[in-house]
């Protein structure tokens, strides 16, 4: 390994990471926008990883439902994850619903403990335009009568109180709504 490599290797090392949790209903723009956060941190040299919610439930949550205690442990896995990657310098970006404040806030504490940082950032798009934009069939199938316990429509969903960040999707363009959030993680010393 050449000086080079040590010193990039050891600023690697010493780069803070955080857990950035985007909340909000299906079809919010939740994978979206961590999408397009992703590739403007990349750019700047960061490490990223986003852990998306569909790809988590089906490889990490495999077998769970989506009873409240389901949904509990999804979250906690998630969190588990993302806070493992976050103490490793990795900026992870979470597009995962998780519609209970209180696993949310679990999430938090157990980050906290560990001395990583963690933003919520709630994708404050109302359900009627969540329903018209119907990324994955929802809705309609709710609609339908073909799917129950759809979260936000017959199903709870608890927006958090104090998120770090609210973005309202449905007022301005995904690369405004990165670059928000890309402003707070430079604010806080995380990007």
């Amino acid at each position: 390994m050449t000086d080079h490599d040590r010193t990039t290797h050891r600023e690697r090392e010493m780069e803070q990471g955080a857990t950035v949790w985007l909340t909000g209903l299906p079809s919010a723009g939740k994978t979206t926008l961590a999408r397009e956060l992703a590739s403007r941190l990349t750019a700047r040299g960061r490490r990223v990883e986003v852990l998306d919610g569909d790809e988590v439930r089906e490889f990490l949550s495999a077998g769970l439902g989506f009873s409240r205690e389901d949904r509990h442990t999804n979250v906690r896995r998630v969190g588990f994850v993302s806070r493992l990657l976050a103490s490793h310098g990795v900026v992870t970006l979470v597009p995962v619903i998780a519609p209970y404040a209180d696993s949310r806030e679990a999430v938090r504490k157990h980050h906290q403990a560990g001395g990583v940082g963690y933003l919520e950032v709630h994708v404050a798009t109302p359900v009627e335009v969540c329903a018209a934009r119907d990324v994955k069939g929802l809705y309609a199938r709710q609609a339908a009568g073909e799917l129950s316990g759809l979260t936000g429509v017959d199903d709870p969903y608890e927006p958090p109180a104090h998120p770090d960040l609210r973005i309202e999707t449905h007022t301005q363009s995904v690369s405004e709504s990165a670059a928000a959030l890309e402003s707070l993680l430079v604010e806080r010393g995380l990007a």
